[in-house]
């Protein structure tokens, strides 16, 4: 960015503060532009300050770099395309009733002899403003936009565009070296000389990346469109049960497998099975050919898909320190509960409730049990008969941040169970696999101990009831208060059996007077 420093612009392209109150927890919708060397896309955000979802998001495959390494000029149709899209962008955000749009570009623009025209033809034509971000700061943004899906997460940061592709390095929550390459498969297949000449060029760049950055053996993270179509069709190759791309990890064997299985397969089919368009799948086995080098390069010790990027690194650009401090997982779902929950703040209280079923939980667990406690009743607007599937499918497919697949499928069997005592018999069965005996068994006492939990509060005061689990005897005791004796009927009675039964355990009830 024009004067930007190791921190960028005091705001960015923002002009002024997102995040005024570091208390903040909620976001206004936010429209963010990326004009990348393959695609123009805008993202309105809006949800959880800490973890802002997707409130509507549109990709437009503009290949404004494509033919740029011959001509040093943006592709003529690609602008035409690129400038129709903005104005479309700028209608839709006036519907929407958002003031401003905020725009970036990247190589494409920032590396042409006609990026500055057409920087003013889209202010002219639309009124949006670009901001034309140098290499390294587009490194910067992407490594930030990982940090705020991953909170301290460390390793390299590998982003690939159209044109170029970034390495940044991050770790205790900050953004390190950083670099910028050439290694965009637009260019790339401008390259004389064919897949030799490609390999020569890939090779000697990678080399000099690995100088610069030095050893970076962690994990890799991988931002960019031509990564996520690589990593569905790795998801097609293993036949994968989880469609989901962000987390989703492959090792360095996966890498090399699946380059091949690209090159031995027809791109017209695989395509159309991964659901890849067919401009990013022209530019797929040029990407696998990057990805191997690097991974040959630097022996990550696992990868990992980021649908994180730019875009959400300027927003984390403008988060507070405390803000930045709280868990994504946590405070998205605390926003689905204020939002959508029949009875708001009764997920904390579950928390306490089924707290004495895991004192021995680790760390990792007792979050995802939070989690679970507050988007136990998001759901209930759904109909009875698909209850439990519809919290299956929010919990394994929503746009939530620093979750595993396995804790998503973990999250899933739980809140399946909040409403279902049987997981058989539905369509996720495949899923279960991600998840060893123990942790199903363990999701599904969530479930039933929030099912029985549900039932047991009619307003917010002091708990009706408290469960006693000694795990040696197996045995578990509820104790209920008078009150708590009333709202203890049949159907309670039955989900605290069903919980029982679940643990394997001896049963006692008490009353307290």
């Amino acid at each position: 960015m024009d004067g930007s420093t190791d921190q960028g612009l005091q705001w960015g392209p923002f002009n002024k503060p997102l995040f005024r109150d570091p208390n903040v927890r909620d976001l206004s919708r936010v429209g963010v532009v990326d004009v990348g060397s393959n695609s123009v896309r805008l993202v309105v955000f809006d949800g959880a300050a800490r973890s802002p979802a997707y409130f509507f998001n549109e990709k437009i495959m503009c290949a404004l770099g494509a033919g740029l390494a011959e001509t040093g000029c943006l592709n003529p149709e690609g602008r035409v395309r690129a400038v129709n899209a903005m104005s479309r962008f700028r209608a839709i955000a006036d519907s929407l009733g958002i003031d401003d749009l905020y725009a970036v570009a990247t190589a494409a623009v920032r590396d042409a002899a006609d990026g500055p025209d057409f920087v003013e033809d889209v202010a002219r034509t639309t009124g949006i403003k670009i901001y034309v971000i140098d290499g390294e700061e587009e490194a910067r943004l992407s490594a930030q936009g990982v940090l705020l899906g991953w909170p301290g997460s460390y390793g390299l940061v590998c982003d690939i565009g159209g044109s170029s592709m970034e390495l940044a390095e991050i770790s205790e929550g900050r953004v390190g070296k950083r670099v910028t390459s050439a290694l965009g498969p637009l260019k790339l297949r401008d390259i004389k000389g064919g897949k030799k000449g490609r390999k020569t060029v890939i090779k000697e760049t990678v080399s000099q990346l690995k100088d610069h950055m030095g050893k970076q053996s962690d994990r890799l993270f991988l931002v960019g469109g031509s990564w996520r179509a690589l990593a569905r069709i790795d998801m097609d190759r293993r036949g994968y049960p989880l469609n989901v791309l962000h987390e989703y990890r492959m090792t360095a064997r996966d890498v090399s497998k699946t380059a091949s299985y690209i090159e031995a397969h027809d791109a017209e089919e695989l395509r159309m099975r991964c659901g890849v368009s067919q401009a990013r799948m022209a530019l797929v086995p040029m990407a696998a050919e990057v990805l191997r080098s690097v991974v040959r390069s630097f022996k990550p010790r696992d990868i990992a898909i980021s649908s994180y990027g730019i875009r959400e690194g300027m927003l984390y650009e403008q988060m507070p320190q405390g803000l930045r401090d709280r868990d994504p997982l946590i405070e998205a779902c605390q926003f689905a509960e204020r939002k959508d929950a029949r009875l708001p703040g009764f997920g904390q209280q579950l928390v306490d409730f089924v707290g004495p079923l895991f004192p021995k939980a680790p760390a990792p667990t007792k979050r995802l049990i939070q989690a679970a406690c507050h988007l136990h009743d998001v759901s209930w607007r759904a109909h009875p008969d698909y209850r439990a599937e519809v919290c299956f499918d929010n919990a394994t497919r929503a746009n939530l941040g620093g979750l595993k697949h396995a804790e998503r499928v973990f999250l899933g069997v739980a809140l399946l169970h909040r409403y279902r005592n049987k997981r058989e018999g539905t369509r996720f069965e495949d899923l279960y696999t991600l998840l060893s005996d123990t942790e199903v068994q363990r999701a599904e006492v969530l479930g039933k101990a929030m099912r029985l939990g549900a039932m047991l509060w009619g307003d917010m005061g002091a708990a009706p009831a408290a469960l006693r689990w000694r795990p040696k005897k197996r045995h578990l005791e509820i104790q209920l208060s008078p009150e708590g004796t009333k709202l203890f009927g049949e159907v309670a009675e039955a989900r605290f059996d069903s919980l029982v039964a679940a643990l394997d355990a001896t049963s006692e009830i008490k009353i307290l007077r």
